[in-house]
């Protein structure tokens, strides 16, 4: 497992966000950070995908170091 940060250009809620369960969300207007750990980069692909199909722009993906 990877802990990583995603900041994205929109505000995300905590029902939006519940297809990732291991991912919280942090709004500061106008973004949201979401922080969690990411199994692999396949998950982290598909949680990519979501936010482009919602067409939420990702702003930078940040490894945490342990």
């Amino acid at each position: 497992m990877t802990k990583l940060m995603i900041r994205v250009a929109a505000e995300i809620s905590d029902d939006m966000i519940s297809a990732f369960p291991q991912l919280h969300p942090t709004v500061q207007q106008p973004h949201t950070t979401l922080t969690g750990d990411i199994a692999d980069q396949q998950e982290l692909q598909g949680v990519l995908n979501w936010l482009a199909s919602l067409g939420i722009d990702v702003l930078e993906v940040v490894t945490i170091p342990d």
